[in-house]
């Protein structure tokens, strides 16, 4: 039978449409999403589906009920799903960026969406704030929930160490204000209250950063008051700052550690509001001008110019000798990472030790200053604690065997050239506060290997453990829907007696109570 060219056309275009009719069906058949609960495969009648850019999961209301055992309520007038079980209770609005759970907002990625006529709801996001592990497996397309916690059964909270809160006062974060430039009165009410606010919920000690940018929060004869008191970098308060603040901390019972950036000389490449005593004048010499991947600059003091080391230790110990303060405190402001950083002159003039490997010898850099400011305050008043909180991530185990279970991007020996172990293992100082900054279900960097790793790291040593907490991420990031993530990351420090306490980043991240967590940290650190 012969066929009309007139009817191939037609045909064709039929065949087609036909074709891309049933090939997105074939391909999301192929690309099913499995969903798990301990192991027993959960059945959906809707496949589920990835929300792109925010890579939210979300099933129908069947799974939540059914596969979950929650109670689910839906009323259509409001739009507006409700579910319950495990001592909470979540609810969640079509078209609104927040849900209620237990009666605090919590942010969204991606609210309830109503598809074909089914409700469809975030499965991490109700996971998480019922009780449940959830592990994405990307390779095989799958959801595993856990309903047993990663947090295992651990003993009674020890009220009785380090709970502390770093104190920010670059760029007028925690303390003091913008608002109370060169106002005495105003930031001593402030800090007051500030300290009131952080023991009321448990915190027995402060990190104060009194350099926040090669400037000084006291008066020094080595570097200019911090701009962050009065609003001109140089001009001084009507008081000392530093001493007021020890004074009222002692008061209370606390502690205060003084908190120093090293090798960072200012926030931006701006030299024009600079004191005239500010290093970045006295010795331009001394500065690289870091430079990133947007070409934003920020100026740094070279690690690798001995003269500049000593003069950072020697405004550290400004500070030993004339203040009464518990502890000397460096964060990671070392060498930067991810920035071109220009020291090639320094490489070839002060590599005395012939070290072929830029690397290594940016190393060693950093070692011979964390050696040499530790000898000098053991030497100059031994019972001053000092301790570093270095990147949370030494080195991946993919690039170092003894490394980390972690694929993190940036590592604090191979980015930073900080060689935390060597700190460690020689006992330059005195404790290490690792920045933990990820949760328990973060795959890339999980909590609770980190703690693992960084405990077995100071096992046998004289250095004890801090770890580092990040309140500022709850409502913000998956799986730091509930403030319970801290507390289960606290209840987890538990299983190690090498963990010593805790340091929260920062004060008004715990003093905005995100989440309910004031209340949480109140009942787990037992405030009457």
């Amino acid at each position: 039978m012969k066929v009309s060219k007139k009817l191939v056309l037609p045909i064709l275009i039929m065949s087609l449409c036909l074709l891309s009719i049933l090939s997105p069906i074939r391909a999301n058949a192929a690309q099913d999403i499995m969903i798990s609960l301990d192991g027993q495969r959960i059945n959906s009648d809707v496949s589920p589906y990835i929300i792109p850019k925010v890579n939210v999961t979300m099933v129908p209301l069947r799974v939540i009920s059914e596969g979950l055992g929650a109670i689910v309520t839906w009323s259509q007038t409001t739009r507006t799903v409700t579910i319950s079980g495990k001592g909470s209770t979540i609810s969640m609005t079509n078209g609104q960026t927040e849900a209620v759970v237990n009666g605090s907002r919590v942010k969204l990625d991606n609210s309830v969406q109503i598809r074909q006529g089914r409700v469809m709801v975030p499965i991490r996001f109700v996971s998480v704030h019922l009780g449940l592990q959830v592990i994405w497996n990307q390779k095989e397309r799958s959801i595993s929930l856990k309903s047993k916690t990663a947090v295992p059964t651990v003993p009674d909270a020890d009220v009785s160490g380090m709970r502390g809160a770093w104190v920010s006062a670059v760029y007028n974060l925690d303390w003091p204000t913008s608002k109370s430039y060169g106002n005495e009165e105003q930031q001593k009410e402030d800090y007051k209250r500030l300290l009131d606010d952080l023991q009321g919920m448990g915190i027995n000690a402060v990190f104060v950063q009194i350099r926040p940018a090669a400037d000084a929060l006291y008066p020094s004869l080595l570097v200019p008051w911090s701009a962050y008191l009065t609003g001109v970098q140089g001009q001084a308060p009507s008081y000392d700052p530093l001493a007021f603040m020890i004074e009222e901390t002692h008061r209370r019972g606390m502690e205060f550690h003084a908190w120093f950036n090293p090798f960072r000389a200012g926030v931006n490449a701006d030299t024009s509001k600079l004191a005239e005593n500010h290093v970045a004048l006295q010795h331009p010499d001394w500065i690289v001008m870091g430079e990133d991947k947007e070409r934003k600059k920020m100026p740094y003091i070279n690690p690798g110019i001995p003269e500049a080391r000593q003069h950072i230790i020697d405004t550290i110990m400004e500070v030993v000798n004339n203040y009464n303060i518990d502890g000397v405190h460096l964060d990671d402001y070392f060498y930067p990472s991810n920035m071109i950083f220009n020291d090639d002159a320094a490489f070839l003039l002060y590599n005395n030790r012939n070290v072929l490997d830029r690397n290594e010898w940016r190393r060693d850099n950093i070692n011979q200053f964390v050696r040499q400011l530790g000898e000098s305050i053991h030497k100059a008043k031994p019972n001053v604690e000092y301790g570093i909180s270095p990147f949370g991530v030494w080195r991946n185990s993919s690039v170092d065997p003894t490394g980390s279970d972690t694929r993190a991007s940036v590592t604090a020996y191979d980015s930073m050239h900080a060689d935390v172990r060597t700190w460690i293992r020689n006992g330059w100082i005195d404790y290490v506060a690792p920045q933990l900054y990820w949760s328990m279900t973060f795959s890339p960097a999980r909590y609770d290997k980190l703690a693992d790793w960084w405990a077995n790291e100071v096992k046998g040593t004289s250095v004890d453990l801090y770890i580092g907490h990040s309140p500022y991420k709850l409502g913000k990031e998956a799986g730091w829907e509930s403030s319970q993530e801290i507390i289960n990351q606290l209840r987890y420090n538990q299983i190690h007696p090498e963990i010593k306490g805790d340091i929260f980043f920062r004060a008004e991240n715990l003093r905005s109570n995100p989440l309910g967590l004031i209340e949480a940290l109140r009942t787990y650190y037992e405030v009457k």
